[in-house]
This record gives C-alpha cells, structure tokens and sequence, in this order.
C-alpha cells in the first residue's frame, strides 16, 4: 500500500483551473479588459502590402456608410464607428443574439513611405478597402554598375525610407 502525501491547496488548485478553462472557453479570444468592459466590438481586419500600395481590409458587416468613419493622422489610420442593435418589431422575442454591437476604433501606425495624400477607400457588401499608395522613392528601381573589366549591368534594389 502506497501513502499519499496530504496537500490542503491541492482542491483549491484544482478549482482555479477548472475556473480558468471555464472562462477560456466562453469568452471570445482577442478582446481587451476594456472591451470587455465597456461592450464593444472590434471589426476584424487584414493588412496587405503589394508592390505600389498598402491595403487594409475591414469587416463591417450590416454597417451603412454612414456608420463609421477613417482619418489619417501622423502615419496613423483610424477606423471608428458605431453597429446599434435595431429591434425590427415590438413583438420580437429574441431567444439569442451572438453578434456584437457597439461602438468600435482601430487605429494602425503606418510606415513612412505611404502617400496619405492619394489614399481610396471603397465600402462594398460590408467590406471597406483602403488603399495607400507608396511613394515613388519607395518602390524599387533599376540602378546601372560598372565594373573595370565589363560593361554596366542593371541590378534590382529597394529603396527604403528611414525612420529617423
């Protein structure tokens, strides 16, 4: 027969993590205290970069144009806005409702080479599409060398802006 040693913190433990895997698993990963907090929501949003733009994308799902809005400020893009929860009749009895309302700001530092003077954006079927083209000294370009013995050969090479 084997003796088990005795450790009074041993429920307790087993407790903790039972709360910890309870509120893992219900809540949604990726929101903040303060989110969580206040309600809100953030749209979800990807970044692309191609060879003469930037371009972020945003899920707006069921917004109007009217619901959000973008700037650009100090090579910083923000995306703020509102998705209210509009009950269609009085006599609508929800049993759930999963989606998210709210109000909701994003905000992306952006590197210096992009044009904020040229950017588009466009909002079709609830995807908004912001393009920042980058500036010409940016992009790559052809540079001849020469060399003592051959003729001047053309090699690819990107200009980068500094950061200073």
């Amino acid at each position: 027969m084997s003796l088990i040693k005795y450790d009074p913190f041993r429920e307790l433990k087993s407790l903790q993590d039972e709360m910890n895997r309870l509120f893992m698993t219900s809540l949604p990963r990726g929101f903040s205290e303060e989110e969580m907090a206040s309600g809100g929501w953030s749209p979800s949003v990807d970044i692309y970069e191609s060879e003469n733009e930037i371009v972020l994308e945003a899920e707006l799902p069921g917004m109007k144009r009217e619901d959000f809005e973008v700037s650009i400020e100090n090579n910083v893009i923000t995306l703020k806005g509102e998705r209210t929860f509009e009950k269609k009749e009085e006599g609508d009895n929800y049993h759930r409702v999963e989606r998210s309302y709210g109000s909701f700001t994003r905000s992306f530092s952006l590197p210096r080479t992009v044009s904020a003077d040229e950017t588009t954006a466009d909002f079709k079927n609830g995807i908004l599409r912001v393009s920042l083209p980058k500036k010409e000294e940016a992009k790559a370009r052809k540079i001849e060398v020469a060399g003592e013995d051959a003729e001047p050969k053309a090699i690819d090479t990107e200009a980068k802006a500094s950061n200073a």
